[in-house]
């Protein structure tokens, strides 16, 4: 909906611009490339002949970027590790709250053939299946791919009936029901529904629009527990065919298995698109639309590359004919995939502490070259006379290039790059707002757009309320200032810590504060944010870290935020929450058994 909004409202090399791939942080494991977008011309977009507008510097620090999206995974190959065998680390960032959403186990049990089986790992509670984890023969973990999985079909009303709308077959009309929200201490709302052959309608659009969503999951056969087929896979080639036919939302899957293999590929099932373009609203007419499933075959897949290392981190993994398959959903910009890339490749004889280490990487590499700008911007003549950007500049000069819960730089340089973010794309997309008020431009790709702004400098692209981009950066310098200042201690208190603080609260606590105290978890300060590996916000992180060898079980990792139980009163709610919190290594096996639940038929 947002690109359909921007296409709509702006100039085709503008909309290019923005919405175009950043190739300065790419990292697809296929090794493939993408190409810079040209800037607008003059002649096409001209800010300097239209009004200048107030910057919406909004009343809060900027939440950040690209914290809605998570989760890190690779393999190395026999010929990286110390051992000689093949590895896997998974972390999956998702929301966390207490009790943990997922639940570490163990099962054991014999075959049909009396073969003895096990796996180890994390479950989802309320699914029957081991989601995350090893089975002795393969190890497999998951990422959101952020592949393109739902279309915006535009509708068609029959002009001489409102209530119908055009299909392939025709015109068919509406189905309607009506949804009911219960609503405490009020009555219920009664919120009427129509759906199509798609999917439900959506509200219309402010130009009055129709249209319906179709999404993956809404299709029955997209949906199974076939990935519980995980469990007994006994090689890398049947963990991939069996994740490529598994009924779950398409995600990055990589396996690695006992024999030293390792591969890539999506698991979930895959749409084949024709006759449209699907990042945009489009006719479901024609003979444009799904036509059926992609076959495995046909599926992207990547196996024992020959630098022995696979990487994904819900960014662009393939290009060419495989990426408009699975299309573009909304790509996480590819800092966090080339830091893991880059630490992969240098590694010699790799441990399992060392793979921890990359989770818990959290170098600002993403930051430094917009700390680097804003010394080069607060020179000596931006100085004069403004002892509060002399402060400022003291500030980003005790830079330590990692996002720690004690430095203040990091914080300055963050708020810095969004504050500038929301004054450059607040003027670039004036007119996508007067067609819709609620737009928001927050496309996890802009960096390429607003780096190349910020040092290029195009005169044409800046708001006409400023003579110059240097006048811009130190107007944004400026309201980093403001918003930080203290009159008694500077800038001292504005730390990283004191934004990034855990807020790992139990449902209850969050309706009665008052039970925080025995239901959270510590608010402890954080290292880590959202372009680095170990990514962290409060409410926002790691919700499992597992580092992995099938057969070596004995030697591999699991970090779990929270604790194994969900009982407040149990000794094991907090349990192993410390180590995840301080990084510090726990093992993947259960220990000596404590206490023992035996379940009996009854009679």
């Amino acid at each position: 909906a947002r690109l359909g909004a921007l296409q709509e409202a702006l100039p085709p090399t503008l909309f290019r611009f923005l919405t175009a791939h950043d190739p300065s942080w790419d990292a697809a494991l296929d090794g493939s490339t993408v190409a810079a977008a040209p800037l607008p011309g003059a002649d096409e977009v001209d800010l300097r002949r239209r009004p200048s507008r107030d910057i919406a510097w909004g009343m809060a620090e900027p939440a950040g970027d690209d914290l809605s999206v998570g989760s890190n995974n690779w393999a190395i190959g026999p010929q990286v590790s110390a051992d000689g065998r093949a590895w896997l680390a998974d972390d999956m960032h998702l929301g966390l709250r207490t009790p943990n959403i997922w639940y570490r186990l163990r099962l054991e049990w014999s075959d049909a053939e009396g073969r003895r089986r096990a796996v180890t790992g994390v479950s989802l509670p309320g699914t029957p299946a081991v989601i995350v984890g090893s089975n002795g023969q393969v190890a497999w973990g998951f990422t959101n791919s952020y592949g393109d999985w739902s279309d915006l079909v535009e509708l068609e009303l029959d002009p001489a009936d409102p209530d119908r709308y055009r299909t392939p077959d025709g015109y068919r009309r509406f189905a309607e029901r009506v949804e009911v929200i219960a609503v405490r201490g009020a009555e219920p709302v009664r919120m009427p529904v129509r759906d199509t052959i798609w999917g439900p309608v959506l509200e219309p659009t402010p130009q009055g629009r129709l249209r319906a969503v179709r999404w993956l999951a809404h299709d029955p056969a997209a949906v199974d527990l076939r990935l519980a087929e995980l469990e007994t896979a006994d090689d890398l080639d049947a963990a991939l065919a069996i994740a490529n036919r598994a009924g779950v939302p398409a995600q990055n899957f990589v396996a690695v298995d006992r024999d030293g293999n390792i591969g890539w590929t999506i698991a979930g099932r895959l749409p084949r698109r024709v006759g449209y373009d699907p990042a945009l609203p489009a006719a479901a007419v024609d003979g444009a639309g799904w036509h059926g499933w992609l076959p495995p075959e046909d599926y992207p897949r990547i196996v024992n590359p020959a630098d022995g290392l696979l990487w994904t981190a819900n960014n662009r993994v393939v290009g060419g004919e495989m990426l408009s398959i699975l299309g573009d959903g909304g790509y996480a910009l590819g800092a966090r995939a080339r830091q893991i890339r880059d630490s992969l490749r240098a590694l010699r004889s790799a441990t399992p502490a060392d793979l921890l280490a990359i989770q818990l990487d959290d170098r600002a590499l993403f930051l430094a070259r917009w700390q680097a700008l804003m010394l080069e911007l607060l020179d000596q003549r931006a100085l004069e006379g403004e002892p509060r950007r002399a402060a400022l500049r003291a500030e980003l000069e005790q830079w330590h290039g990692r996002a720690l819960p004690e430095s203040v730089a990091y914080r300055l340089v963050r708020a810095f790059r969004l504050f500038l973010h929301e004054a450059v794309f607040g003027a670039l997309t004036a007119e996508v707002r007067a067609l819709d008020p609620g737009f928001r431009f927050d496309l996890p790709q802009a960096e390429q757009a607003l780096w190349r702004l910020a040092t290029e400098r195009p005169p044409h692209l800046l708001d006409a309320g400023y003579p110059n981009w240097r006048a811009l950066l130190l107007a944004v310098a400026d309201r980093v200032a403001e918003y930080f200042w203290d009159d008694e201690t500077g800038f001292s208190d504005a730390t990283w810590g004191s934004y990034n603080r855990l807020r790992m609260q139990h449902p209850l606590s969050e309706a009665l504060p008052g039970l925080g105290r025995w239901l959270d978890m510590p608010a402890q300060a954080l290292p880590g944010d959202s372009h680095m590996p170990r990514v962290q916000a409060p409410d926002h992180g790691a919700s499992q870290r597992l580092v992995v060898s099938p057969g070596r079980e004995e030697d591999s990792i699991l970090h779990m935020p929270g604790g194994q139980s969900g009982h407040p009163l149990s000794p094991y709610y907090r349990q192993g929450h410390a180590a995840w919190a301080e990084g510090r290594p726990t093992p993947l096996l259960p220990g000596a058994v404590q206490h023992r639940l035996l379940l009996q038929p009854a009679g």
